[in-house]
């Protein structure tokens, strides 16, 4: 893979956006189902209901401080994507939900529990606040999800 050159320290000071980016605010994926994705990301990681807006196929669900908001794609705004990612052609990798306490056993058994399998090993993952472990799964739709421990 390459990588995209580093920006120069003097073009970086010059050109300079007027704020600083804190986080991230949400993620939106489009989904086939919101009922069995809300139930992915509700009852097995933990996240909650924040907001429904039914009259645009979208469920904003609260994660820590930001949100997932999930677009059914046959909703308004969904509609407006085209077609589904799929196996061979995906929008995103995968995002990273940073969890805390990192259990990998109790992981893997609420995983077992839900029929949600975990990819490979944990893997120590470099992320926001350094390194720290990390387990890969997916979401109903093939989305990556991570779940990131506190760096070491």
């Amino acid at each position: 893979m390459t990588r995209p050159p580093a920006p120069s320290p003097a073009s970086s000071m010059a050109d300079a956006p007027p704020f600083a980016v804190l986080r991230i605010d949400h993620v939106v994926l489009r989904v086939r189902d919101a009922v069995r994705s809300m139930a992915f990301y509700c009852d097995v990681l933990g996240c909650t209901l924040e907001k429904r807006r039914d009259d645009l196929g979208l469920v904003h669900l609260r994660a820590g401080s930001s949100l997932i908001d999930l677009v059914t794609h046959d909703g308004k705004l969904g509609r407006q994507g085209g077609a589904l990612a799929g196996r061979e052609g995906r929008n995103v990798d995968h995002l990273c939900l940073r969890i805390e306490p990192f259990d990998e056993a109790a992981i893997r058994a609420r995983m077992a529990r839900h029929g949600v399998p975990v990819q490979g090993e944990v893997q120590n993952n470099f992320g926001a606040e350094g390194s720290g472990p990390s387990i890969y799964l997916e979401d109903p739709d093939g989305n990556g999800v991570e779940l990131k421990g506190p760096a070491a």
